[in-house]
This record gives structure tokens, sequence and C-alpha cells, in this order.
């Protein structure tokens, strides 16, 4: 997956934020907010994490929305919410910018085992649970790149009929 990126420039973020492992950003009352604090990055995309205790104990398909176009995010941003589950193990539930609810998403499995390892809550190893099952991702301290390995599935077959492309090259 590549270098994981942690400038507010590079997320990229609406203004200078120095440290992207925390940053103000609350849903919810002032006093009492439901999520708060997410941790930022890039792995090619933006992504958000909120810390939670449990990662089925908010909607996520209606606060997804409104976090994903925060104006904090010029780019929008996928939306995780992630439990440290122990030192090898975080389970997550990620709002993918433009697709909604997904049951699994690798680059958020990558950022937010990134974020929990630059936290100091995880091992640079870890497994990370999604609804659609298990990924394995490794943040190497050799070369900062992330590897992330997991089973591989069989989908769809089509075919698209070649008139489309004419049509969209001959306009």
């Amino acid at each position: 997956m590549g270098k994981p990126r942690f400038a507010w420039n590079e997320i990229p973020l609406a203004q200078e934020i120095k440290d992207t492992r925390a940053i103000e950003l609350r849903i919810g009352p002032v006093d009492k907010p439901i999520l708060h604090s997410p941790s930022v990055v890039s792995m090619g995309n933006p992504h958000a994490i909120f810390w939670v205790a449990d990662v089925a104990a908010y909607g996520l398909g209606k606060i997804g929305p409104l976090l994903e176009n925060h104006p904090i995010f010029p780019e929008r941003a996928n939306i995780s919410l992630a439990h440290v589950a122990s030192r090898e193990h975080l389970i997550v539930r990620t709002w993918e910018r433009g697709a909604g609810l997904t049951k699994a998403c690798g680059s958020a499995a990558c950022a937010c085992a990134v974020a929990a390892a630059r936290l100091g809550l995880v091992e640079r190893a870890v497994t990370v649970a999604l609804p659609g099952g298990e990924l394995r991702i490794q943040w190497r301290a050799s070369d900062d790149h992330v590897l992330m390995t997991g089973p591989v599935a069989y989908e769809y077959e089509g075919k698209f009929d070649p008139a489309l492309f004419v049509a969209s090259v001959n306009p």
C-alpha cells in the first residue's frame, strides 16, 4: 500500500494541523461529544479514525456522510470507527467516501493500523477485523511501507458492449 502520509497538506486537511494523531473535530454536544479527536492519515486517500469502545454502537450510516463532507476535508474522507481489542487486533467499521458503508476497505484497514501504532496502542503488525473479514496489516519500520494481506475471492464476471466505448471516443 506504500507509505502513509501524516502532514496536514498531504492528507489533505483544509488548515494546518501540526499533530495529526488526534485533531480537533467533534460530532455532538460540545460538552459531551458523541465522537471526537480522530487520527487522520493518508494511504493515498484521506482517512479519519475515531477510537471507540464499540464500533457497532454508532449510526455510522448517518454520521458517516456528515463527517465525510466536513469542511476540514477538502477532498472528503473515509471515516472509520476503530476499537483496539488487543495490541495485535483492531476491530473496524468504515464509511467509504463516495461509496457509503462498506464491508471491507483495505486502505482504511491500513490507515487504522498505522494510526493505532503511531499512538502506541498496537504493534506494527496487526490483524484488522472488518465486517467482511480479516486482513493482516504490517507497517514495516525498515522502509515505512504498509503491507496488506488477506483472502481473495472471485466476485463477478461481465462483458461491456464495445459500442459504449466507441461513443465515448467519437462524441
